[in-house]
């Protein structure tokens, strides 16, 4: 009897070490491996994104010059941007104005090149290479170009003026009406390549028949667009239509390579203006700040998407 009992509570055991050893798999392969692989990702992102973001919110409440430690003086540095600094309002007027630039202009580009791009079936990857070209140039390189360009006495302009096309001999750049605009348009030139690609590789991604149905209902090419193309495309053009917003607020090398602000704070915008105030003036906790402001506003922008994805927006 003694044997048996044994036996029967050696068997009763099983089920529960067979569970033990079920479970540990489970940890292992839902628990283990997926934070082991992601690891090296995540304490790069909290050493490289996290700890000094962290940072930077602390130095906006100091004086740091940058170079000697600095003293907490608590909001003032936020007090005086949003009351004080009259030019923090333009550059952030400026920066709106670019946001409304780019939500619109490369966009509509965009979308006309790969609508006609879409429609050749021979020969497209060179028409692709050509447009995108000018989006894998440095900014360096591209505002070179144009500055060559936009010279009144040696550029279009000045070419213009010889065959009798007057207007155009002006420094465009150096105007205070026309600088962020001349900018903008230097900027959208090797931009908007790139969201036609995005918006092609889209389109190419729906399937022929929803095409094919439209024709056979009578549609033309607009109506096959609107209908068909747009509601294809929705989900990459709403979530570039939220990275362009955040980009816009980052702008900085076209502008600082170009005018760097200028002129008379005609194209500053508030990326320029940090530069200025951590790096020439000395006020890095005033520059703090400013970046603290601008990742506010990103997050703003952030919000509204993920509201309008939880209403049922497809993006």
């Amino acid at each position: 009897m003694a044997i048996a009992d044994r036996i029967g509570s050696s068997l009763a055991a099983v089920p529960d070490k067979l569970a033990d050893e079920g479970w540990r798999r489970r940890f292992l392969r839902n628990v283990f491996v997926p934070w082991l692989f992601i690891m090296p990702l995540l304490l790069i992102h909290i050493f490289v994104v996290a700890i000094p973001a962290v940072q930077g919110i602390y130095l906006s409440l100091t004086d740091w010059t940058g170079i000697r430690p600095g003293n907490f003086i608590g909001l003032e540095n936020y007090y005086q941007l949003f009351f004080e600094d009259e030019t923090f309002g333009k550059a952030l007027f400026n920066n709106i104005q670019w946001m409304a630039f780019f939500l619109t202009v490369p966009f509509i580009l965009a979308l006309f090149g790969a609508t006609m791009l879409s429609q050749i079936k021979r020969g497209g990857m060179v028409y692709r290479s050509i447009l995108f070209i000018p989006y894998v140039l440095a900014s360096v390189v591209t505002t070179t170009i144009w500055k060559n360009l936009l010279n009144p006495r040696k550029g279009i302009g000045a070419a213009l003026a010889d065959l009798g096309i007057e207007g155009f001999d002006v420094a465009f750049l150096g105007r205070p009406d026309s600088a962020l605009l001349s900018i903008a348009f230097i900027d959208n030139w090797h931009f908007w390549g790139f969201l036609m690609i995005l918006f092609l590789a889209a389109m190419q991604a729906i399937p022929p028949v929803l095409y094919d149905a439209a024709k056979i209902d009578g549609a033309n090419r607009w109506q096959e667009f609107r209908h068909v193309t747009m509601p294809g495309i929705r989900p990459i053009l709403l979530f570039m239509f939220m990275m362009v917003a955040i980009w816009s607020f980052l702008a900085f090398d076209y502008i600082w390579l170009l005018t760097q602000g200028g002129p008379g704070g005609a194209s500053e915008v508030i990326a320029t203006q940090l530069y200025k105030n951590a790096f020439l003036r000395f006020e890095a906790g005033y520059g703090a700040a400013q970046g603290v402001v601008i990742s506010i506003f990103a997050g703003f922008i952030i919000m509204i998407f993920v509201m309008l994805r939880r209403r049922g927006w497809d993006i």
